[in-house]
């Protein structure tokens, strides 16, 4: 290995996490004022199936950190190329995310994405805060599908569809 390369500590973490690629979701919820918040997250995992709960990871910084309470109701948006735009919607301006007839409120007026390949619906379960940032937890109650699309990645700053290798 060439580790000609090589930094410390900060540089080291971005660099090396620049080459991990990771799925693309985007998780909408309301606001405590009942304004629709939403960001672009590559962290989401799925940590049981029964019951059924996911994390994902955020800085208690962004603008959606106020809705992340134990409790709130999110949705858990899966994209795929077809739905790159909302993901570079969400990850833009937070005065702009829901600008536009890209998305709807749901009965309980949740706030859900036109376009995803799935939403995963449910309510914040816990939330665990690790320095200027949170694990937050969310138990799953229901879920949409929508268009079947390929996998959509997030590698070196770009987003991507990965490609089979041949062994």
């Amino acid at each position: 290995m060439d580790n000609s390369a090589a930094t410390d500590g900060i540089d080291a973490f971005k660099s090396a996490f620049r080459r991990h690629a990771a799925g693309v979701a985007v998780v909408t919820a309301r606001a405590p004022d009942g304004h629709p918040v939403g960001f672009t997250a590559t962290s989401l995992a799925s940590l049981a199936a029964v019951p059924p709960l996911a994390t994902f990871n955020m800085a208690q910084v962004s603008s959606s950190w106020p809705a992340m309470t134990v409790g709130n109701q999110v949705a858990i948006h899966m994209l795929g190329p077809h739905s790159r735009h909302l993901a570079e919607r969400m990850a833009a301006d937070h005065d702009l995310r829901f600008a536009g007839d890209h998305w709807h409120a749901d009965d309980s007026g949740l706030p859900l994405l036109d376009g995803a390949t799935a939403i995963a619906v449910g309510r914040i379960i816990d939330v665990h805060l690790v320095h200027n940032n949170a694990v937050v937890i969310v138990e799953i109650d229901h879920g949409i599908l929508g268009e079947e699309d390929e996998a959509l990645l997030y590698h070196e700053r770009t987003y991507m569809r990965p490609h089979t290798i041949d062994d």
